[in-house]
């Protein structure tokens, strides 16, 4: 059975890692048109590296919980049959013990040179004049996708949910696409449809079934049940 999981912000909302729609968060102290866009960050490159060291450094904090510890488990026990995809940038699957995670929006730990391509891990604290390691350019920025940019591995990503028996979204607020397509182009490859969630996307409706709870919660149970052989949705 090849599964597909996609994981969004609400996986890592119970490890203290804020969501888009969250009420005081670091998201409202800033415009994303001016920090997640490649044209804010040619108006101010600064502005663009202090959130995203702020965002490094709560990351750098947060702990994997029991959802991410048990999607690594499944990772482990189905190395060939399972693909984890996420929307998030932050590194708690990998904490959780899953290798191979495809990062479509790309990972908040890594840097790339907007001038030569090259991509190195990130330091704790980025600025405007850090030089690229590779050309030296003064042209490094956060290895994101930014609103505007293509998400990374779509050939990939497309190429799973086309031989997909079972697709499964975890967290996410099915409103930012491609990702809240996944589920249509898995349907239309035959595959079932799950949605684990805290509380019904904006796709919802396209799920054969659902289960609502906490990440924490939820994730271990269904993970559980895939490894005991039970039917997986």
């Amino acid at each position: 059975m090849n599964i597909v999981i996609l994981t969004g912000a609400g996986i890592s909302a119970e490890s203290g890692l804020g969501t888009f729609r969250d009420v005081g968060g670091l998201w409202t102290r800033y415009d994303l048109n001016e920090v997640a866009t490649p044209e804010g960050f040619a108006r101010n490159p600064a502005l663009v590296h202090e959130f995203y060291n702020a965002r490094r450094a709560v990351c750098r904090d947060a702990a994997a919980h029991a959802g991410h510890l048990a999607l690594g488990r499944l990772m482990r026990a189905m190395p060939d049959t399972a693909t984890l995809v996420t929307q998030n940038i932050d590194t708690l699957h990998e904490r959780g013990g899953a290798k191979g995670v495809i990062h479509m929006h790309g990972r908040l730990d890594r840097a790339l040179c907007a001038a030569c391509g090259h991509r190195w891990d990130a330091p704790d604290i980025m600025a405007p004049d850090d030089p690229c390691p590779a050309c030296a350019a003064t042209a490094t920025r956060p290895d994101v996708v930014w609103f505007g940019e293509m998400p990374y591995r779509m050939d990939e990503i497309m190429a799973a949910l086309s031989r997909a028996d079972l697709f499964v979204a975890i967290g996410t607020s099915g409103s930012v696409y491609p990702a809240a397509g996944f589920v249509a182009e898995a349907r239309q490859a035959g595959a079932r449809t799950l949605e684990l969630n805290l509380e019904a996307s904006d796709v919802a409706h396209a799920f054969d079934k659902a289960r609502y709870g906490l990440a924490s919660e939820v994730v271990p149970a269904w993970v559980d049940e895939v490894l005991a052989g039970s039917p997986p949705a």
